[in-house]
């Protein structure tokens, strides 16, 4: 039987660092030699309760000390293109974070390698089609951002765009300016988070002054009519993640979530689970989650499927496979 949030899609925003479930975190763990400070699964489960963005990178960075080796990032990357799969995922962008890897002694190379392995075979073994975005932590220095660009370079080949992600408030997009300059200088695709917990004016900045194609999050956006005007006139798409939302306190609860909303400002939004280990669900559950906490119709979230695809990074010689996708999508039928 089909079911809604089964339908064809693709996902934008995915830390794959977020994709660490509690099982292959103590699995690799004890592979590494690393020791965890919880007794078991279930316990490190019930650290899932997060205050804000900070008091969920606490624990996102701490439990990243079970990466080591370029298998380790396969087989994490893999898991997560089986679930993407199951729940009709037929693209996915996947973001990493190389400083947090690399600061901690693990090389560059390692982190690209081992990704790349399981992103170049995903469309044989799952059916779903790749690229993949190196993140700044934009609560490091803009110096350190222009090392892991320049550290990239022998890499390019496996890696589509730039994003920044990580503490968003005090760090503002205008930091990072020269590194998105010089990132485009190497035909790399640029992104975004702003507008999560900071204000319009990092969505204005990111879109200004790193010349971003997309924005990540962009959930503040609504309070700027000027700026709704703009993204809707550009086509910027916003790449949404709800059950994130919820989890880090940006929204209360899923019903008041301004998706709808969005939608019917004329926003190319989308819908992404962000971190799905920690804010309970993948992009299907996402689906199911906003379905019925905002009353989304059959439409409504074809409308949602279309514009992940639209919003891709597919490039021209890719624009037959857009076109499968959009086909898929207008075909599928709700059971």
């Amino acid at each position: 039987m089909n079911l809604p949030e089964d339908l064809p899609k693709a996902e934008l925003h995915l830390h794959i660092e977020g994709t660490l479930e509690p099982e292959l975190a103590f699995a690799l763990a004890a592979r590494n030699g690393v020791h965890l400070p919880f007794a078991d699964t279930d316990e490190l489960r019930r650290a899932y309760r997060f205050e804000d963005l900070q008091s969920f990178l606490d624990l996102y960075y701490a439990l990243m000390a079970v990466l080591r080796t370029a298998d380790d990032f396969t087989e994490l990357a893999d898991a997560y293109l089986a679930r993407a799969a199951a729940q009709g995922v037929r693209h996915a962008e996947i973001f990493f974070d190389p400083q947090a890897h690399t600061s901690r002694g693990v090389p560059f190379g390692t982190v690209v390698e081992g990704l790349a392995r399981a992103l170049e075979g995903s469309e044989e073994r799952h059916g779903v089609t790749t690229r993949l975005i190196m993140c700044f932590l934009r609560d490091e220095s803009a110096e350190s951002a222009m090392a892991t660009l320049e550290e990239a370079k022998p890499y390019l080949r496996h890696i589509t765009g730039v994003g920044l992600d990580s503490a968003e408030v005090g760090h503002p997009p205008a930091k990072f300016r020269e590194v998105y300059e010089a990132a485009a200088a190497l035909g790399l695709r640029r992104v975004a988070h702003a507008g999560e917990e900071g204000p319009p004016s990092y969505i204005r900045d990111a879109l200004d002054l790193l010349g971003v194609e997309r924005i990540d999050h962009g959930l503040r956006a609504m309070e700027d009519p000027g700026l709704v005007e703009r993204l809707v006139r550009d086509r910027v798409p916003l790449t949404l993640c709800p059950l994130s939302n919820v989890r880090l306190r940006a929204v209360d609860v899923l019903e008041d979530h301004p998706l709808k909303a969005m939608m019917d400002a004329g926003l190319l939004v989308t819908v992404n689970s962000d971190d799905p280990a920690y804010f309970g669900g993948y992009v299907g559950e996402t689906f199911h989650a906003v379905r019925e906490a905002l009353a989304l119709t059959e439409e409504d979230l074809r409308r949602l499927a279309r514009n992940s695809f639209e919003a891709a990074f597919l490039d021209q010689e890719d624009e037959a496979l857009r076109a499968r996708y959009l086909a898929e999508v207008e075909a599928y039928t709700f059971d």
